[in-house]
């Protein structure tokens, strides 16, 4: 069974930084791409960002410049650091792995809750 959990979400002020991590458990292996999504209130989950297996990365143009992802093979884990934060980041983050459970699938988190507020 595959298990990924998620941490790092919270209440932040505009400018500020938070850091998302996600880690998958179980008998997950063969993990290729890694990513982040987000889901505001009456919106349908767009892209964030996303990393392969070799480190090569893709960004939604509204988080250029500010958002980093990175991934841990060894933990499989994949971060999110979150800079500059705005009021239209906030949403539920999801983590989002494709890897061999089995099966060779899309696993997703539970989500993880950002607001930016002053």
């Amino acid at each position: 069974q595959v298990q990924l959990v998620e941490s790092g979400g919270g209440l932040v002020q505009p400018g500020g930084s938070l850091r998302l991590s996600c880690a998958a458990s179980g008998s997950i292996s063969r993990i290729t791409i890694m990513g982040w999504y987000r889901q505001a209130p009456g919106k349908e989950r767009e892209l964030v960002a996303s990393i392969t297996s070799t480190g090569s990365t893709n960004y939604a143009d509204y988080v250029k410049g500010r958002f980093t992802i990175s991934r841990d093979n060894g933990k499989k884990t994949v971060y999110l650091q979150m800079n500059n934060l705005k009021s239209e980041d906030t949403a539920v983050y999801y983590c989002k792995i494709l890897g061999y459970g089995p099966p060779y699938s899309d696993y997703w988190g539970q989500g993880t809750q950002v607001t930016v507020s002053s």
